[in-house]
């Protein structure tokens, strides 16, 4: 992220999932009633003239409401079995505590992200008149000043309680030791806590036509100052994972995202190729 600066990128993520509820067929893979509010008017006017009906823009937008609804799923199963916090790592622009279906004081939900992103968010979601829910509470957490750890525990985050984490669209931007670290952390909460991620596949792993469009947005998000730094495969995640003490679940690539979401679309919306996979972990007991 640029210094004193908010996430570039989190509008982008944004636009991909408003796209999807105005440009993709029913029913949606991503219900989002605030996917269009919250980006802003010229936001949603540039929409249109971004070739939304293009193949390459499908495809983006479908592993990012891919990786939104694999996420939400998975923290439902979390909520069914007991967890009642959910720590959104790197929140962006995502609106799941604005649109919790869950009935009111069973999930706190807890926004992580750069003091800068978030009052950015904060800004929009006024703009928007988008109500902020009482069981949401924000973390402001600039990671070269403050720890994970030090930023909960401010904003009343229990340590002894189970939680679940979701870390969307954050992981490639990242070290791998900062991305291990961030894995003990969860490792260390009790049992029944979990996580999904989603994770980009090395340039080697992907066909020429990928890595074309790999060095595209690399480009890009170079430019909005957040450089792409980690790739990882299913084996190198995994084993990721189990050196932190998290054991892994499921790690779904683009066959399986179209299996689970995309099945007899009409509308073309699906994954394709091989860069982007989604994974989810448990604490072990």
């Amino acid at each position: 992220m640029r210094e004193n600066g908010y996430s570039r990128t989190a509008m982008m993520v944004a636009m991909r999932r408003a796209a999807h509820q105005l440009f993709d067929a029913r029913p949606l893979v991503l219900d989002d009633p605030y996917a269009v509010p919250i980006i802003g008017p010229e936001a949603e006017a540039r929409l249109g003239s971004m070739r939304p009906h293009g193949r390459v823009a499908r495809v983006g937008r479908a592993f990012m409401v891919a990786r939104s609804r694999f996420a939400e799923e998975t923290l439902a199963r979390a909520v069914r079995n007991g967890v009642h916090q959910y720590v959104v790592l790197g929140a962006g622009l995502d609106t799941f505590a604005y649109r919790n279906p869950f009935p009111a004081g069973t999930l706190r939900v807890f926004e992580v992200d750069h003091p800068a992103t978030q009052a950015w968010k904060r800004e929009k979601l006024t703009k928007a008149g988008i109500r902020i829910p009482a069981d949401v509470t924000y973390v402001p957490v600039d990671f070269e000043r403050r720890t994970l750890a030090e930023g909960l525990a401010a904003a009343g985050f229990d340590p002894s309680a189970p939680a679940f984490f979701s870390w969307l669209g954050v992981v490639m931007y990242l070290s791998e030791e900062a991305i291990a670290t961030t894995f003990r952390y969860i490792a260390e909460r009790p049992a029944g806590s979990g996580l999904a991620l989603d994770y980009s596949m090395p340039a080697a792993a992907l066909s020429w036509v990928e890595r074309l469009i790999r060095w595209s947005m690399a480009r890009r998000v170079a430019k909005a100052g957040e450089p792409f730094r980690s790739f990882f495969t299913p084996a190198t995640m995994r084993a990721l994972l189990e050196r932190a003490g998290l054991e892994p679940v499921e790690d779904l690539g683009p066959p399986e995202m179209n299996a689970r979401y995309f099945h007899d679309r009409t509308d073309g919306l699906r994954a394709e190729g091989r860069s982007f996979h989604v994974v989810s972990a448990e604490v072990r007991p």
